[in-house]
């Protein structure tokens, strides 16, 4: 569970959208009929809260769009209070929205590896429980193929001192978030959490990626 502070934080957030679990009109049409998407593939990773991953992905050469939700659980259209609460089994996660000719999906899941701490089982840092477990839900034989040869080299090359714990499933279903997680790194800058947790992980996957996979527009 994030600590109180950034709980309130977003609650202040939800306050100011009057229909707090609405999610964004322009963005749930995109998502839905791929609206301006063209032929765009589709990633769908979980690491820890989605402020931090969507941020990572925007800065991300060929991503398109990153959309923030949840992912392998059992409830239907879940709120982020049941999600929160753990009691639907869903995991927040991105949903990204890619360039095949200009950025590969073993590309994309090594950085997601390489931008979060897979071993650590359900929670990531300060967030605790299932909702905040690491996964990675491929959609092809060659997503699984190609998320299972890179977790087979870092643990060939012993990246890490624990086992990586990162779940390996199939895609099933992907709800978007509420409109208020939405690009929510960009829009609260000032939030503790962001400047605490989000914002060292951005950093990091800059320092990592800057020469070759960082966007033009974020390299300041």
């Amino acid at each position: 569970m994030k600590y109180l502070i950034f709980i309130f934080a977003i609650s202040l957030a939800a306050c100011s959208n009057k229909n707090g679990n609405a999610v964004s009109e322009a963005k749930a049409e995109m998502v839905v009929n791929q609206k301006d998407l063209g032929d765009l593939s589709v990633a769908t990773f979980a690491g820890g809260c989605f402020w931090c991953t969507e941020a990572i992905f925007e800065r991300t050469k060929g991503v398109k769009e990153v959309v923030s939700g949840y992912t392998a659980g059992e409830t239907e259209n879940p709120t982020y209070e049941q999600v929160g609460r753990g009691i639907t089994g869903h995991t927040e996660a991105i949903q990204i929205y890619y360039d095949s000719t200009i950025i590969t999906y073993p590309k994309l899941f090594e950085i997601f590896m390489a931008t979060h701490d897979p071993t650590q089982l359900n929670r990531q840092g300060p967030d605790v429980g299932t909702q905040y477990r690491s996964g990675a839900y491929y959609r092809t034989e060659e997503e699984k193929a190609a998320i299972e040869a890179h977790i087979k080299i870092l643990k060939e090359e012993e990246k890490y001192n624990r086992p990586i714990v990162t779940e390996v499933e199939a895609f099933d279903t992907f709800y978007i978030a509420e409109d208020y997680h939405q690009n929510y790194y960009e829009l609260h800058p000032e939030n503790p959490y962001i400047q605490r947790i989000s914002r060292p992980k951005v950093e990091k996957f800059k320092k990592l990626y800057a020469k070759d996979w960082l966007k033009e527009a974020y390299m300041k």
